[in-house]
């Protein structure tokens, strides 16, 4: 019989019991954030065009691309707006999330559109799907993050919140106002801005411009007052050229089981069926 060290055998019955033992091996980092671009820089697969005025999918007059790593929109085709407000959707529907863009606007607005839409963008959330627009239909019913550029004098506040269809609770009271204004800073020119939206189903919704809250609200809601706990991300293209060099998303919903492989410790909406162990 061979002889075994006494650190040997403490290796050799270690080895057994791991054998015979079912050890989970939780997330090594689970503060870590898992961020996922949603846009790849190369083309627009994973995302859906509707135009108001053309069938779903038909990317009219080119207004959404890709150019030099960025998604654009862009009237270089058109001879006048005439009222085609459009959306590109993201193919997911969430309910607990973070999304981030960075954006600047570039260049003139189209001819034809209203002064309001000048320099003005929107990351719509919770809107309904693209399948269920009507031709016509000008903008999905949703919650919008409203993106303004400044116009180099006056102040302009962004990632206002705008209520196509919709209303929220603010500062305690049900309002029904179609815009309310954050309290960001003006952005000029053509800078780049990144702006955030956080949501928790229709509990919460915060805003933030350069990683600082301008706005936060909750009681997210169709203007029947029907709970929007859900929806797409969007982004528009509502006359004014704008370029995305980042669109990135953060899924707040997943396993809480701090025994799983993928537990997170950000997650604020438990998924017990993605668990993993």
């Amino acid at each position: 019989m061979p002889k075994f060290t006494p650190l040997a055998l403490f290796t050799l019955a270690a080895a057994l019991s791991g054998g015979c033992t079912h050890t989970s091996n939780p997330s090594p980092e689970p503060e870590q954030e898992q961020w996922v671009d949603i846009f790849n820089g190369k083309n627009l697969d994973d995302w859906t065009i509707k135009i108001a005025g053309y069938p779903l999918g038909e990317n009219a007059l080119n207004t959404f691309g890709v150019k030099d790593g960025k998604l654009i929109v862009n009237y270089d085709e058109y001879d006048t707006f005439q009222g085609r407000n459009g959306h590109i959707f993201y193919n997911q529907p969430l309910s607990h999330y973070k999304v981030k863009v960075e954006y600047r606007f570039v260049g003139e607005q189209a001819e034809g559109a209203p002064d309001w839409a000048w320099r003005n963008n929107g990351i719509m959330y919770h809107a309904q799907s693209p399948e269920s627009m009507a031709l016509e239909q000008g903008y999905p019913a949703c919650m919008e993050v409203q993106l303004l550029g400044g116009n180099g004098t006056d102040e302009r506040h962004t990632s206002n919140l705008v209520t196509p269809g919709s209303h929220a609770v603010y500062n305690g009271e049900l309002r029904t106002d179609h815009i309310i204004e954050s309290t960001s800073k003006t952005y000029h020119g053509d800078q780049w801005v990144s702006a955030e939206v956080e949501v928790h189903g229709n509990e919460l919704a915060i805003h933030r411009v350069e990683g600082e809250e301008v706005i936060r609200y909750s009681g997210m809601q169709l203007d029947d007052g029907t709970p929007l706990t859900e929806g797409y991300i969007a982004l528009q293209a509502e006359s004014a050229p704008i370029e995305f060099r980042s669109v990135k998303l953060l899924n707040l919903k997943g396993c809480m089981d701090q025994t799983a492989t993928n537990y997170k410790s950000y997650f604020v909406a438990d998924a017990p069926d993605a668990c993993q162990y």
